[in-house]
């Protein structure tokens, strides 16, 4: 039996040492769907980031198999995907060119780089940190990726040159050229891509209406890529398209992915570490994301931080077999569970399907069209823009709406590296300046009741010579002075006030900077003949307080409750005048 510890680290021994008969079933059909599914995925995810197609297969196996040790999500495919494959073009283009051993090897170091972060971040359990990706930050940055894959891969669906990493220079590049413009390429490509849009839509329906079985629906239905690659391929064979100008695939090595290592260069890994955070970050995010929400249809558990292991165990395995940055993928994984994969074992199956792939099926695809990955790519990215999260956050927030905008803006005008760095960075500023000025209420008690709401949204009972102020903020160093303010401002409005009640039921936490604010706040009340107290204040904050001289020194009290508070103080001798609403203006 094996101990608790070593099955969180290890989740194979978990579940392996439950593996059944019905499991092994569901797994295969699960593995045989995928593995058609991820062939020319592979393949064109390769070509996106700039490398041999090869490259793609190696990536699918290798970290497969680690991830299904390590990963404890159960239908998680992983391999490589859109975004963080354009996210290594961006970053390993900055520091060799395409084709070269170079590439290769920064695309190594750079899946190295992402695997060893990942791997650091779960064992010290950071996983937290990518929290500070706000999720309309990641969807502004998934559209415009989207948006630029797609153009990206114009320049292979219209057989002429180009480049760039950012929108302008994509489409000034593809003006330039666009007299080299390959008649075949752009029939093949423009033919391949139609098929595909086809597929997504109208394939299974048609397949259901003939009356096909459920399972052959689902094999066939997610074999569209498969045979757009068999037409076109055979189709560039038979009439010698690639004489005429369609760029191929050309001879892809058979064999088992090799044994390679990356790049120990200080200046390689100096010029990659950042990019290498962002793949890591925005890896995990996509990954995380689509897990939990295929387990939570189980009421499986997730361990986000195991989850940081398994990924950088995976993209670790990439570095050491000649692969690139993987990751889980959205739609690979809805495969997978739709197809009944039951645990990780799905993967480890899919990557033996690869591995045959690798050592058989690769003549096959010598004359494969790049037209043809392109299309590929092209149906399966524009799935993920959404540009409908800009008028979501405008009617929202315009806040999130700032941070999206300026995530699309930035990623499409000048790369992806800017544009996640931008949005991280917006998304900061944005929660410090939200935090900065926490909402505060003036606060009446409900008629008849010990309830206490806003006196601007609720016909309430107030007290002249008491204000009730209710801060739903945690308070640290950058908002203390703003409620210093507020309550002198208070205070120097209301000239009859002798009591201020502080309401902390939705402060979590008082740093030191906000200690001293409170003591300054109870100093200059005292001077102005006014009491200050605290009401509701949660356990670990008054722990807090007692191990300071704040409470000591306090001028009011503290109360258990805000009904008790007033019902105390409306016994004081202080004049007291009850009145609706409005009473007290601020």
């Amino acid at each position: 039996m094996t101990t608790p510890t070593l099955s969180r680290y290890l989740p194979i021994l978990d579940w392996g040492s439950r593996y059944s008969r019905s499991e092994l079933s569901g797994d295969a059909i699960a593995a045989v769907i995928v593995t058609i599914m991820l062939i020319p995925q592979s393949l064109a995810y390769a070509l996106l980031a700039g490398l041999p197609p090869e490259a793609g297969i190696y990536a699918s196996i290798v970290p497969i198999i680690l991830y299904a040790v390590f990963g404890t999500s159960r239908t998680l495919a992983v391999g490589p995907v859109a975004v963080v494959s354009l996210m290594t073009a961006a970053a390993i283009g900055e520091v060799a060119e395409a084709g070269t051993a170079g590439y290769g090897i920064a695309a190594l170091t750079l899946a190295g780089l992402s695997g060893a972060i990942l791997l650091v971040m779960g064992i010290f359990r950071l996983g937290f940190l990518a929290n500070f990706l706000s999720h309309p930050v990641i969807a502004g940055f998934i559209t415009a990726s989207g948006i630029l894959i797609a153009v990206s891969q114009l320049r292979h669906i219209l057989g002429v040159g180009g480049g760039g990493s950012a929108l302008p220079r994509m489409l000034a590049s593809l003006a330039e050229s666009i007299g080299d413009l390959n008649i075949p390429t752009l029939i093949l490509g423009g033919a391949a891509t139609a098929f595909l849009f086809w597929v997504r839509k109208g394939l299974k329906p048609l397949l259901e209406k003939i009356g096909l079985s459920r399972g052959a629906v689902s094999i066939l239905s997610r074999a569209g890529p498969v045979l757009a690659i068999a037409t076109t391929t055979g189709a560039t064979a038979m009439f010698g398209l690639n004489d005429k100008g369609v760029a191929i695939v050309g001879t892809v090595p058979q064999g088992v992915p090799p044994l390679t290592l990356p790049a120990l260069a200080p200046d390689l890994i100096g010029a990659l570490l950042l990019p290498a955070v962002l793949i890591s970050v925005i890896g995990f995010v996509e990954s995380i994301s689509v897990a939990q929400t295929l387990a939570a249809r189980k009421r499986q558990r997730i361990d986000p931080d195991q989850e940081l292991i398994g990924l950088g165990a995976a993209n670790i395995g990439a570095a050491f077999t000649g692969g690139f940055p993987v990751t889980g993928g959205f739609s690979r994984s809805v495969v997978n569970y739709d197809a009944g994969a039951q645990t990780p074992a799905a993967g480890a199956y899919t990557a033996a399907g690869l591995l045959v792939a690798s050592l058989f099926l690769t003549p096959l695809i010598h004359y494969l069209p790049k037209a043809t990955l392109a299309a590929t790519i092209i149906v399966a990215v524009l799935s993920l823009v959404d540009l409908s999260i800009l008028k979501r956050t405008w009617t929202y927030s315009k806040a999130d709406f700032s941070a999206v905008f300026i995530t699309i803006a930035l990623t499409l005008g000048f790369g992806v590296e800017v544009g996640v760095s931008a949005g991280v960075a917006v998304s900061i500023l944005i929660h410090l300046y939200r935090s900065s000025r926490p909402h505060m209420a003036v606060v009446g008690r409900v008629p008849g009741t010990e309830h206490f709401r806003n006196i601007d949204r609720h016909e309430v009972e107030t007290q002249d010579h008491i204000i009730s102020l209710r801060v739903d903020e945690s308070l640290y160093f950058a908002n203390a002075r703003f409620l210093e303010d507020r309550i002198y401002d208070m205070v120097a409005r209301q000239p009859a006030v002798r009591h201020v009640v502080l309401m902390c039921p939705a402060v979590n936490e008082v740093d030191m900077s906000a200690l001293e604010s409170l003591e300054a706040i109870n100093t200059r009340l005292r001077d102005q003949d006014v009491q200050f107290h605290l009401s509701e204040v949660k356990g670990p904050v008054m722990d807090r307080l007692e191990r300071s001289h704040f409470l000591s020194e306090l001028t009011g009290q503290v109360f258990l409750s805000q009904h008790l508070a007033i019902q105390t103080l409306s016994a004081t001798p202080d004049p007291t005048h009850i009145s609706e609403k409005g009473a007290i203006h601020v």
